[in-house]
């Protein structure tokens, strides 16, 4: 069984202590494909390590997440471009639009959300959108870039069903994780309603740990837990959510 962590922050410092045994105990349980977003410059060197020292599991995403759009997002951008031009990315991400901490800068996070989208399209790979109290102003974008070539994952989705579909619309798949597991996560009452061929599994650890684990620091190897959840929401095997999960990350990322 080969399971896919489709978006897991690894170079946290929440791991410094343990980093390695953190990885291999995932690796051990079948979980050997992890994504990883990129936050700012800051975290450009702590991905290459990453990736130098699991060149087998570890596929890296560029970008500048929309919590770190600030007066320099600019110079940010650049620098997205000059990792864009000079080696191989999996996908652009995370990026998008979060009002829940700071909504003054609504302007320039729209801004670098449409920039990073269209070095998506040139480059030809997916987006990793981070949506928080945003789905109005991120599907505005969407609408406005709509097209054939525009496609990725909605991270750490938390919306209605209604939601879900205008994602999927705009060939969005949908990452699900720890929040699918908690009493007042919501979507557990309609992932149903979706079909598999939508959804891509994801811990967004250090973030987000599903029960038991809430409160705690989440790791990749609690992605068993949102497994195990989902098999019970659709009422499929195991093996068979993390079969089909894998194949779909596979068709966003081209590996």
């Amino acid at each position: 069984m080969i399971i896919t962590d489709t978006h897991t922050h690894l170079y946290s410092e929440a791991f410094n202590d343990d980093r390695n045994e953190m990885i291999n105990r995932a690796i051990k349980q079948g979980i050997t494909r992890f994504f990883i977003p990129a936050i700012d410059s800051t975290s450009t060197q702590l991905m290459f390590q990453l990736e130098k020292d699991y060149p087998n599991n570890v596929f890296l995403m560029s970008g500048l997440h929309p919590t770190y759009v600030k007066n320099n997002y600019k110079d940010e951008l650049k620098h997205v471009e000059e990792l864009l031009a000079k080696r191989r990315f999996y996908a652009i991400g995370e990026i998008g639009i979060d009002l829940y901490w700071d909504k003054t800068t609504l302007e320039i996070q729209r801004k670098a959300f449409k920039h990073q989208i269209q070095l998506a399209k040139k480059y030809r790979l997916p987006i990793v959108i981070h949506c928080r109290d945003a789905f109005d102003e991120i599907f505005e974008v969407l609408e406005s870039e709509k097209s054939d070539d525009l496609f990725g994952i909605f991270h750490c989705f938390t919306g209605t069903l209604k939601q879900a579909h205008q994602a999927i619309s705009y060939n969005m798949k949908l990452g699900i994780g720890g929040v699918a597991t908690f009493k007042n996560g919501k979507i557990d009452q309609f992932l149903n309603q979706i079909d598999l061929s939508h959804i891509v599994l994801e811990t967004d650890s250090p973030y987000l740990a599903p029960v038991p684990y809430r409160g705690k620091r989440n790791e990749s190897i609690y992605i068993l837990k949102v497994l195990e959840k989902l098999s019970y929401i659709y009422n499929r095997t195991e093996e068979d959510i993390a079969e089909i999960t894998t194949e779909n990350s596979k068709a966003v990322f081209k590996i």
